[in-house]
Parts: C-alpha cells; structure tokens; sequence
C-alpha cells in the first residue's frame, strides 16, 4: 500500500491499520470494489500478544446483507463481543461487556430499564435545556474567535447533555472527554500511545507495546466504571431524578441493574453518548463547508429541510463505520453459507454507499428521500437507543451555529485512526462574529 493512487483489490485489507489511513474516498472506492464481488470477503486479524489468535470475519458490505443479519440475532449474535473485532481477555470483559454485546433475554432486560430515559416524550422535555447549552456554546465559541470546532463545540453538546443526564457534575466533564477517548480510540496513538505493532508478531517489542495499550485502556475503563459507583452509591442513598437514580433504583418487575451491569452501561452511554454526535456535528459543519449549494438550499428553508440533511449527514459520515456479530447456527444469507462459530463485521459504512439502494451514494443531498441508511445500526433489537437524542443535538446545534453564524466554514480535519469511529480530533473552523 506504498501508491495510495493505484488502489486494487488485492490493496483491501480491512484488519489492517494502514487501510484506515487512507483517504475517505479512497475508502469508499475500496468499499464499492467489496461491494461489486460475489459474496463476502473474510479478512483475517494477525496475530497479536496476549489476545487469543482470532479466526478473522466475514465482511458484510451491502446494505441487503446489514440489514438481513441486524434482523436475525438469534444467528448473527452480539455475544461475546460486539465492538471488538478480536475477543478481550477475560479481565478486561468487566470493564467493557454492556448492553450492547448481549443478546435477548439479559439484553432486553437492560433496554427496558433504561428506554424510559430516551422515549420522545422525555426528549422533548429536554430540548429547552439542549438549546440553552447550544447558545451558551455557542456565545463561547464567538468570544473566543475561531478555532478548533471538535473541542469547542462538537463535543461539548453531546458530552453535556448525557452527563447531565446522568448527574455527573461539570468538574468531571473534562476527565470523562480525556478517558471516552481512550476507550474509543485505542487505535490511535494521540490516546493511547503507541499502538499494537502487528509486524512484531510475538516479539519482545510487539509484546511490550500491546501489554502497554491493553492496560491503558483498562485503566480508562476501570476509571469510568469508579465514576459510575460513587455516582451509584450516592443516587441509592438518595435519589435526585437524574438518569443514574433512575438506573440504579429501577426494579421493573423484579429486575435490576448489577452493579457491574450498571458501571458497563454507564461506560457505553458517556462514550456513545458523546462520541457518535461529536462525529455527526465535525462532519456535518464540513459536509455544509464542501457542498455550499446544500448549504444555502438548508438555510433558505431551515425547518422544512434539517429532518433530511441530519439524515444525509450520519449517513453520509456513518459515525460507527461497523459492528460485529457471531453466528450461533449454520445458516444460508443472501447466498453465502456461514457455519456455527464464524465470525462476521457489519460494514455500516459500506452499507451507506451501496448504490443499490441509494442514488449516486457518494454524493451529499440532503432532499435524499427515502433515507434507508443504517447509521444509527440496522433494524432489530440493537438499533441505537439514542438515535432520537443524537437527532435532537444535531438539529438544535445547526440551528444556533448558522442563525448566528451564518458564515461559519470548516478547515481541514485531523482524522482519528480508527476502523471503528469515522472520528475528527480536530476540526478548524472559522466565521466572522456577528
């Protein structure tokens, strides 16, 4: 992968970190070269210290084939893992295993208790308090001239509102930004230091560097999950209304949330919470600086036209480029037989260009109509719980930054190295103060 320009199949290799350095549309050419084959790819992880040597996944890359498996969880399971595409050492599965690397019934279990927080009536009693935040953002954000938009905005929103939610009190905010993005992005070295040398296969140096990466991110996970039980432990005592009382109180027929259980959904909400609409907000202020005709057809009718274009945006971007599933039977989909063990990725991100279903996928319009895109996952029981929120801070943060600045453009990104999160780090913007 020495020529980025001369891009072949035999380049694609989506276990590997250096694809991920590639360009975005270099990605999506790579993604359509996926698409156009006859059946899946299987992609095999190397061998890396202290990890179980992984069996490698079938990449499902059609839009058909995603939403296909999302329907079916009782063969393509999110046990034992979901989010990462090897399995973690069992000492790291308590800091890590939530919510969204189970499957019915332990999984419906949590989701009941905690849907009640994201329900549209419960959303829409909180939009006051996301505007109010988004103008102070925003009056931040102008007293300080232009800057770096991820830090100054695009994750402020998001990271805000859920710990608000949750009752994690401002002092904290700061230091949950710094441990989320380790946890998230333990593939790039700005977070974790340096990442896995997968040259070094077993030796001295590969092992060094991986134990020195795992125990990084444990100890960002163990962080979060001492945040989640002080927090726990005053909320049990006395409640206060907050998501957390909510959580740890709940007793819906006779269910409630371990302490473990609590702590491991704590560390998913705070990281997705915040991770997915930071993503959506960076790319969509690039998105509307690259395509100025979008831009103005948005503004010229704000209303009528942000339901799409926050649409277009997360499918356009696709925050969380995959997830993973593990198939529990033999089983026949779309043509391809996969056997009991396999494992398999669901590329949302591909799944997002297929030009089967989306006209001219590559191109951003946000009159797109229909919008089946899954970048809030597919369809079934793991479809994003806080997709509705997302919605919500996205409209109500594009509202507030082009009514007051209507001239705000977007520089160049400093992109995180990830096969997971389509993540800016850094994101210029510049505007004149009104």
């Amino acid at each position: 992968m020495d020529n980025p320009a001369a891009l072949t199949p035999a380049d694609i290799d989506l276990s590997d970190l250096r694809f991920w350095e590639r360009p975005e549309h270099e990605r999506a050419q790579a993604f359509a070269m996926l698409r156009a084959e006859p059946g899946p790819r299987r992609f095999a992880l190397p061998k890396v210290p202290f990890l179980r040597q992984d069996p490698g996944a079938w990449a499902l890359v059609r839009h058909a084939d995603v939403v296909a498996a999302s329907r079916l969880p009782e063969v393509f399971s999110s046990e034992p893992s979901a989010t990462s595409p090897t399995d973690l050492p069992r000492w790291m599965d308590g800091w890590f295993t939530s919510m969204i690397d189970m499957d019915d019934p332990r999984h419906a279990k949590i989701r009941r208790i905690v849907s009640r927080a994201f329900t549209p009536k419960t959303l829409a009693k909180a939009e006051h308090d996301i505007a109010s935040r988004a103008r102070r953002i925003v009056d931040d954000l102008i007293a300080g001239g232009p800057g770096d938009f991820v830090a100054r905005v695009a994750t402020r929103l998001p990271v805000e509102v859920i710990c608000d939610m949750l009752g994690i009190p401002p002092r904290e905010h700061e230091r949950v930004v710094r441990l989320t993005n380790i946890v998230v992005g333990y593939t790039d070295p700005e977070y974790v230091g340096r990442t896995v040398d997968y040259t070094a296969g077993t030796a001295r140096v590969g092992r060094l560097r991986t134990a020195r990466l795992l125990g990084t991110v444990s100890l960002a996970g163990r962080r979060l999950h001492r945040l989640a039980a002080e927090l726990g432990r005053q909320r049990r005592a006395a409640p206060t209304g907050d998501l957390t009382s909510a959580l740890v109180n709940a007793n819906i027929d006779g269910e409630r949330l371990s302490p473990r259980e609590f702590g491991a959904f704590f560390l998913l909400l705070v990281a997705a919470g915040n991770e997915t609409t930071r993503t959506a907000l960076a790319h969509g202020l690039k998105l509307l600086t690259d395509h100025p005709g979008q831009r103005e057809l948005l503004l010229a009718d704000f209303d009528a036209r942000i339901g799409g274009a926050v649409e277009e945006i997360v499918r356009h971007s696709t925050p969380v480029i995959f997830m993973r599933r593990n198939v529990t039977r033999d089983h026949e989909l779309n043509g391809h037989r996969f056997k009991a063990g396999d494992r398999v990725t669901l590329w949302y991100a591909s799944a997002n260009r297929d030009e089967s279903v989306f006209p001219d996928p590559d191109t951003f319009d946000i009159t797109r109509s229909p919008n089946p895109h899954v970048g809030f996952g597919g369809p079934g029981p793991h479809f994003c719980l806080g997709a509705n929120l997302a919605r919500r801070e996205i409209t109500v943060m594009l509202r507030e930054l082009f009514t007051r600045l209507p001239d705000i453009r977007a520089g160049e990104p400093d992109r995180l190295l990830s096969s997971f999160i389509n993540g800016y780090k850094r994101l210029p913007c510049t505007f004149t103060p009104g």
